[in-house]
């Protein structure tokens, strides 16, 4: 679940990181991001670890007591709960007419902002937490708005894009989603 840090932990974890691992980090979401953009999903499979776990629970609207019960856990039902095998059946499907949801495709826009990197335990994995807001518009008339927190881990690979994706847990500020569907990728 989001973690509310600290500022003053906060800080001093970026302060570890140092400024050019920050921009690599940051590089590294903002070319994902312009991949989903661009429906570019070969690509941004190309991201994502052999172990990815994609997970965006369910929330729910609590009362102050209850916070900590806002969002469905690990083996409760999810909008996403997704493997490498599945993500992989994804893509193919949306390569495909059959993916009806996204016939014609949807144009999406992924905005990342407040990016916090904080290093793992393992040597060059690193937890990162970022705001987000991705727009999406489909056929003529439907505009989709979602906004939350995302927190991924990365894993340093030797590769063109530098780094992995082997975990995102994404936080939708909205509890009742107006959408017709989720047929992207966050």
């Amino acid at each position: 679940m989001p973690r509310n840090r600290p500022a003053l932990e906060t800080l001093r974890a970026s302060a570890q990181v140092g400024r050019d691992l920050q921009q690599e980090i940051e590089q590294f979401l903002f070319y994902e991001a312009a991949v989903l953009d661009d429906h570019q999903y070969d690509e941004w499979s190309d991201l994502l670890a052999n172990d990815i776990h994609y997970f965006m629970p369910l929330r729910t609207t609590r009362g102050s007591r209850d916070r900590d019960k806002e969002f469905s856990g690990p083996h409760d039902i999810a909008y996403f709960d997704d493997s490498k095998v599945s993500m992989a059946q994804r893509v193919r499907k949306l390569k495909t007419s059959s993916a009806w949801a996204e016939e014609p495709p949807s144009r999406t826009r992924h905005f990342l902002t407040n990016v916090r990197i904080q290093p793992l335990a393992t040597s060059n994995e690193y937890e990162v937490t970022s705001a987000f807001l991705v727009y999406r518009n489909r056929a003529d008339e439907q505009t989709d708005l979602f906004a939350g927190e995302r927190t991924d881990a990365l894993r340093r690979v030797e590769s063109a894009a530098g780094f992995q994706l082997f975990s995102r847990h994404i936080f939708l500020d909205q509890a009742m989603l107006q959408a017709n569907n989720i047929s992207f990728f966050f």
